[in-house]
């Protein structure tokens, strides 16, 4: 008998698994301890610092990125003007307005710029959307009418949010109270003289 023989008889005699059984088990039972090892910190490297992608951090953790000086203030603007700024031109800001006071979100350009998932308040007055919590295409609006005091109050959160989070660079004209609507003396007197 040759030792190959006698180590397989030995295999099933003290093991009860055949020597093919054998081998796969203790095969995969070294590749399981290999990638578990693998999730470990070795000893020599456990009291060494981690090793910091710069780059990451200036991405997403230094607050300087979103300074207020690198905001453009865009002054007061109509809801026509405010759509320009949707996120379709790469280089305007990305705008949003809650209460007919306008936000700057371009900081956050993968929840609101185009493919974000709220990208249809890009460029809007959403705050009825917002108190509704809703994502109808009619309820993208500055309208208040007909909320209740809670719906009034979940769009009160959602604006200290964008307090706290945006900068304010503008604020929304209603066309009523836009100087520009009201009739002048001159188009008063316009008006009188045709006949």
């Amino acid at each position: 008998m040759g030792i190959y023989e006698v180590v397989m008889e030995e295999i099933t005699a003290y093991t009860g698994l055949s020597p093919a059984a054998f081998f796969t088990i203790a095969g995969m039972m070294i590749v399981v301890y290999r990638y578990v090892s693998g999730m470990f910190v070795a000893a020599e490297d456990y009291n060494k610092p981690p090793v910091v992608n710069s780059e990451l951090v200036n991405k997403y953790f230094n607050p300087t990125t979103t300074t207020q000086s690198s905001v453009q203030v865009v002054g007061d603007m109509t809801e026509q003007e405010l759509r320009a700024y949707n996120g379709s031109d790469p280089n305007k800001p990305l705008l949003m307005a809650i209460k007919a006071q306008i936000y700057d979100v371009s900081s956050s350009r993968n929840f609101y710029g185009p493919g974000g998932p709220y990208a249809m308040f890009a460029g809007r007055d959403a705050s009825r959307a917002l108190a509704l919590l809703s994502f109808k295409p009619q309820d993208i609006n500055g309208n208040l009418e007909g909320l209740g005091s809670d719906e009034l109050q979940i769009l009160q959160d959602w604006e200290d949010k964008f307090v706290e989070k945006y900068v304010k660079v503008g604020h929304l004209l209603n066309l009523d109270s836009h100087p520009l609507s009201q009739p002048t003396q001159v188009t008063q007197q316009a008006s009188y003289s045709i006949p």
